[in-house]
């Protein structure tokens, strides 16, 4: 049994490599068993791929979570949503900004990198949903223009 430490996006994994068979490996993150397939099974690199049943989703998310699945009113303008998962490092605009296309409108940390998210659209910025320090997922609505 191999063991491994990894941490992603702040977060600490121990994964644990339990077995390896030709199509399925049975390997523990943080104290729970997964079972999962092994892609590729010719190749002489094997990449597992996790096997979960669907996901259901919990009436009483936490509102963090819950800001993707909200859909935006008719006329509420357009959400600027985080490419990918990472921390707000620096608002560059406020509620009531005037924007224009390419403009910066935050940093977003990721993979220890600064990414720039510049506005797609021009118009005034309506609402901001987050602040800087927060961490967002892949999705998540950042602010809409209008």
């Amino acid at each position: 049994m191999k063991t491994y430490k990894f941490k992603i996006n702040g977060n600490d994994y121990t994964v644990a490599v339990n077995s390896v068979d030709d199509t399925e490996a049975n390997v523990t993150v943080n104290g729970v068993d997964y079972t999962v397939e092994v892609e590729g099974v010719a190749a002489k690199t094997k990449t597992p791929k996790l096997v979960q049943g669907p996901a259901v989703p919990s009436t009483d998310a936490h509102p963090a979570v819950a800001k993707t699945a909200k859909p935006q009113p008719a006329g509420a303008g357009t959400p600027v949503k985080s490419p990918l998962p990472g921390v707000v490092l620096n608002l560059s605009v406020k509620v009531g900004d005037h924007v224009s296309v390419g403009q910066r409108l935050l940093i977003l940390e990721a993979m220890k990198m600064e990414n720039n998210i510049d506005s797609d659209v021009e118009g005034i910025v309506k609402s901001i949903s987050v602040n800087q320090g927060d961490s967002v997922l892949e999705g998540d609505v950042l602010m809409t223009i209008g």
